[in-house]
């Protein structure tokens, strides 16, 4: 394949991959603002505490989605590693998120409702960024590329050498 027809092929992998991510990310942040102003509205708990429940909610909703849609034809093998590395690198997303909720509430004293969905939004933003990389790159790794496979196939399908073959001479 020309070097032109496989960027395009891999811009065009990347772009379903980001789109892919992107519905269920988009409906993770639906669960996960929902969550958030549910339990702030039927609660007293406080909005980082409301925060880290919704963030929590959301991650379990966003690896089914990932595991099932996003990357449904990546490695298999492996869920614990899988499932451990995907909560890691979730959990660094939640300190970003709700990093930024908590500089926003008590470092700066906006904690509105308004402000609060706001800077909400805004830590969900940044900590997206982080889980795209770190998901793609770490937790659902991809599969080798059918031409690296059908080679090998190729390679173990061909028939032993004749040297190999040869009786040793009998005397």
């Amino acid at each position: 394949m020309s070097e032109p027809g496989a960027l395009r092929m891999r811009l065009n992998g990347l772009f379903r991959e980001v789109a892919k991510f992107g519905v269920v990310g988009g409906l993770g942040v639906l669960v996960n603002l929902g969550v958030f102003n549910l339990v702030r509205h039927f609660s007293d708990l406080q909005v980082v505490r409301a925060s880290l429940i919704a963030t929590v909610v959301a991650i379990v909703f966003n690896y089914v989605g990932f595991r099932y849609f996003t990357y449904r034809d990546r490695d298999k093998s492996g869920r614990t590693k899988e499932l451990t590395l995907f909560l890691l690198f979730s959990l660094v997303g939640l300190v970003i998120e709700n990093g930024v909720l908590y500089a926003a509430t008590y470092g700066f004293g906006w904690n509105g409702p308004l402000a609060s969905n706001f800077f909400k939004f805004f830590g969900i933003g940044v900590a997206t960024l982080f889980r795209f990389w770190s998901y793609r790159t770490w937790v659902f790794r991809a599969l080798p590329a059918k031409e690296a496979v059908q080679a090998a196939e190729s390679f173990l399908e061909q028939p032993p050498r004749q040297a190999a073959r040869r009786q040793p001479d009998r005397v």
